[in-house]
């Protein structure tokens, strides 16, 4: 098996973990949601190559037999980009939430004017 026979697989590996190291590595939180952004994409190109079949056809009843693509995991990923969209949103407004309560989007700072807070209490 050579790596350009499997590119899709390679290509869907490579942004899962630019997306993960940028969602732990990063400390601000739009850089957080873009990089779930990019590992949720990653996940859609995965399920979307291997619901490809070489020389298949759509599903329709037709005269003779012949291989045909599945069509449930182009459903399945239709359904989880609405959802992906919807979890980017509220990530949004909870990171404009918090930058009203801390006045910062950077986590190092928000944990720092927790610890305060907490220690004056």
């Amino acid at each position: 098996m050579s790596i350009l026979g499997n590119f899709n697989y390679v290509i869907a590996i490579t942004l899962s973990m630019i997306g993960f190291y940028v969602l732990i590595e990063r400390g601000n939180l739009i850089k957080k949601l873009v990089g779930l952004n990019v590992f949720q994409t990653s996940v859609f190109l995965l399920y979307i190559s291997m619901g490809k079949i070489e020389g298949g056809t759509p599903p329709i009843h037709y005269e003779g037999i012949a291989p045909f693509s599945n069509p449930l995991p182009h459903v399945l990923i239709l359904t989880a980009i609405v959802v992906g969209v919807a979890t980017l949103s509220v990530g949004l407004a909870l990171v404009i939430r918090i930058r009203d309560a801390y006045g910062t989007i950077e986590e190092d700072e928000i944990q720092a004017l927790d610890a305060e807070s907490g220690a004056a209490e």
